[in-house]
């Protein structure tokens, strides 16, 4: 991991901005009012790819590898294989190859993560997708499924919503390999659930709960080594074979830790501490003999070797109670660098800062020399680059190595660097525990204006990376910082940096929540550009339905226009939906073709509900008397749907000779031979159309001893404009009712058939009454 140059005292803290997609949103981090989330056009979503296994990439980038140090092994140099685990891996193996998901379960320092390693190493063809390894530390449920997801497919800059994340790992077949992994219960098989065809092998806490009983896990317990493991692995990393008080020691020691490999390797640090003692006492005795010789020659054996065991016999080996909590004797034993290392590591919680950083933070040159001596010791453990300390070490050196000002200028330092240009997102991620363990530690110093800072400068840093776990942390720690300074544009930035983050996890109560808390503080300070981009916030959530609508007012609005406004933004938000390009223009064709029809039937609403006596009304060629024997503006009688008796003097239903019109406002377009018009006259009347009703064949005159059925007053369709239709002749020859006959004819099924009111021009297709009224 490189080091940005120049003096970040002398550069002014510069916040990373830039664009990611989550789901179907694109947010845009880092602008000065805070981070802003948009639909993201289809052209612009990414398009994950599968990583092959023959590509090198098989975990996060900056994301574990493989272990370092003898405490990450189990068994010292890399060369050197575990001991004791043949079984335990030949049964990992098989449960793997058969599918299934497997976590381990132990002691603190029992060598869980030194036993995934190896079986991880082992596990190469067990599955078509191969072995991805990932680190569970610190990380949410969502964070692991998103460093799976980086670790098969290639995307940078993509987060997947859920839908879109269970579509891709539905697609990955491989052996998954978690150490440390935090997520318990519901929330862990949720992740195990997003990838239905992987078989998961994870280590957890000693205090993890039980599994549930369907759960898809199940527990393989780590135990401790043999006693002649243990003896093996001491010897082995002191670098010589153990005398007979060091193996008694060794034993004792072995059934008071019950063979746990963290003790071996703790044991076999301070057995080189005391060699180191044993090889000062040989250099002073052979300095005082040169510096001030001696009267006769002392008595010693000539062997080096035999002197050397000699001296050891009177360095004392540590008790078993120091063996058993050696960290405070380990740390007294360290070279300088390393223990302004150790220190630091102290003071923020656990978490050992990179290299790179170290000069910048406590002045080290050799920083990776002082991690080495750190791990080597059995004190912290590197997996991938990154180191923290071990299980135990943090309780037991807190109350004796206080940090001493180890930390002033840290958050500075990141504060400067995750807003370099040359910082990779990768190099943040890796660091984001560092990042929060600054933060916390400035907390509990009461360094709140420390915390504001970095937190301002990291979170849309750790948004870039993807670390969304530590962002949310990051808002939070700064939201807490900006209350106790008093900063009231501080707290209402990061309440709407938790807004957006609320948006983007898919938590909308929330984001409201926060959105408006920075909406009102924004207002309150008088920040209109704020205020805006709060409100754009909360309009894109009622308007994507992630949140109820605003309560309407209390007048009442008209039904049709909130649904065809409603439909008009369909097209709008087809393009925030996830397709292809030609079924969102199938998706446009069928919306725009939906508006069309919601507005003729908007249209035919409106007309029935007004009535016909406002249309005739208007018309000039229109009368007060229309020949129905009703009063004007009375709606005249609707035509029955079934066979009336017809006015017709014959079978055939002729009418007599036709009359010409007088003025015809419609001109030639009437048709004189009955055809169909598709054009209404000016008097109101429409065409003809073909009936469906029985032919005037079947037709019934009334005798004149027979009363006409009752006629029933209604509203007429919105197509006509007068009472009854006119009668067809089974000729095609056009025929018109006499204007004082009331009783409908046969139904035509055009519902635009009229007949022409009296003392109006008759126009083209309409005849002169011949016959007589009839008498009821």
């Amino acid at each position: 991991m490189g080091q940005p140059s120049g003096e970040f005292r002398q550069e002014a803290v510069r916040t990373r901005g830039g664009e990611l997609v989550s789901g179907a949103l694109l947010v845009t981090v880092g602008t000065p009012e805070g981070s802003e989330v948009r639909p993201c056009p289809e052209e612009w979503r990414p398009r994950p790819r599968r990583i092959g296994r023959t590509e090198p990439a098989r975990g996060p980038v900056g994301g574990p590898g493989r272990a370092v140090g003898p405490l990450a092994l189990g068994a010292g140099p890399a060369d050197l294989p575990l001991l004791d685990r043949e079984a335990d891996i030949a049964h990992l193996l098989g449960l793997l190859a058969e599918g299934r998901s497997i976590r381990l379960v132990g002691q603190a320092g029992s060598g869980r993560s030194a036993l995934l390693s190896a079986v991880a190493e082992a596990a190469g063809d067990l599955a078509p997708g191969g072995v991805v390894q990932l680190c569970g530390h610190r990380r949410t449920g969502d964070d692991l499924l998103q460093d799976l997801f980086a670790a098969t497919h290639q995307a940078p800059g993509f987060r997947p919503d859920p839908g879109q994340l269970a579509e891709h790992l539905a697609q990955v077949g491989a052996v998954v390999v978690v150490d440390e992994v935090e997520p318990v219960g519901a929330e862990l098989e949720r992740v195990l659930a997003a990838a239905p065809d992987c078989a998961f092998l994870i280590s957890v806490a000693p205090d993890s709960p039980p599994l549930s009983a369907d759960s898809r896990l199940r527990d393989h317990l780590v135990a401790g080594l043999s006693r002649s493991a243990c003896l093996t692995l001491a010897a082995r990393l002191a670098g010589r074979p153990l005398d007979a008080a060091e193996k008694a020691w060794a034993v004792d020691l072995w059934f008071e830790s019950e063979g746990l490999p963290l003790r071996f390797v703790q044991a076999a640090a301070l057995l080189r501490q005391r060699d180191v003692a044993v090889d000062a006492l040989v250099a002073a005795e052979e300095d005082r003999l040169d510096v001030f010789g001696a009267v006769e020659e002392p008595d010693r054996h000539p062997d080096p070797a035999v002197r050397e065991s000699e001296l050891r016999g009177a360095v004392p080996l540590p008790s078993v109670a120091e063996s058993a909590s050696p960290a405070v004797r380990l740390a007294e034993g360290l070279s300088e660098p390393a223990q302004a290392v150790l220190r630091l590591a102290v003071a923020l919680g656990g978490e050992c800062p990179t290299a790179p950083h170290l000069p910048a933070l406590i002045d080290v040159g050799q920083g990776e020399s002082a991690l080495h001596e750190l791990a080597d010791a059995g004190l912290a453990v590197s997996i991938g680059g990154h180191h923290r300390l071990t299980a135990g070490a943090l309780d037991l050196l807190a109350p004796h190595w206080p940090a001493r000002r180890s930390i002033d200028g840290a958050a500075q330092h990141f504060a400067w660097w995750v807003g370099h240009s040359s910082v990779s997102t990768e190099q943040i991620a890796a660091e984001a525990e560092v990042v929060i363990g600054v933060l916390l530690a400035d907390r509990a110093a009461g360094r709140h204006a420390a915390v504001l800072r970095l937190a301002r400068a990291a979170g849309p840093a750790l948004a870039l990376a993807l670390r969304w776990g530590a962002w949310e942390r990051a808002l939070l720690l700064g939201l807490e910082a900006a209350r106790n300074t008093g900063s009231r544009a501080d707290e209402a930035w990061f309440h709407h940096e938790l807004g957006v983050y609320a948006i983007c996890v898919r938590e909308p109560g929330r984001a409201v929540a926060e959105l408006e808390s920075a909406l009102t503080l924004r207002a309150a300070l008088g920040e209109p550009r704020g205020a805006a981009g709060a409100r754009r916030m909360l309009d894109l959530l009622r308007a994507d339905g992630r949140q109820l609508p605003a309560a309407a007012t209390t007048a009442p609005a008209p039904v049709r226009r909130p649904v065809i406004r409603a439909i008009a933004q369909v097209p709008w938000r087809f393009k925030t939906t996830p397709g292809t390009a030609g079924g969102t223009r199938r998706t446009v064709i069928a919306a725009s073709a939906a508006v069309l029809a919601l507005g003729v039937l908007g249209t035919a609403v409106g007309l029935s509900v007004t009535g016909p006596d406002e249309h005739r009304g208007n018309d000039p060629l229109s009368s007060t008397d229309d020949g129905t024997g009703l009063p004007a503006g009375r709606p005249a009688p609707r035509p029955s749907l079934s066979p009336e008796p017809t006015l017709s003097d014959d079978a055939s239903g002729s009418q007599g000779p036709q009359t010409p019109p007088a003025q015809d406002p419609a001109g030639p377009e009437s048709s004189a031979g009955g055809g169909t018009s598709h054009s209404p006259s000016a008097s109101g009347s429409a065409s003809k159309k073909p009936s469906k009703s029985p032919t005037a064949t079947g037709s019934q005159s009334p005798s004149p001893g027979q009363s006409q059925p009752p006629v029933v007053p209604s509203v007429p369709p919105p197509g006509g404009s007068g009472p009854g239709g006119g009668g067809g002749s089974a000729g095609g020859q056009p025929g018109g009712n006499s204007p004082t006959a009331p009783a409908p004819t046969t139904t035509s099924a055009s519902p635009s058939a009229t007949v022409s009111p009296s003392n109006s021009a008759t126009p083209s297709g309409s005849t002169s009454p011949t016959a007589p009224p009839s008498s009821s």
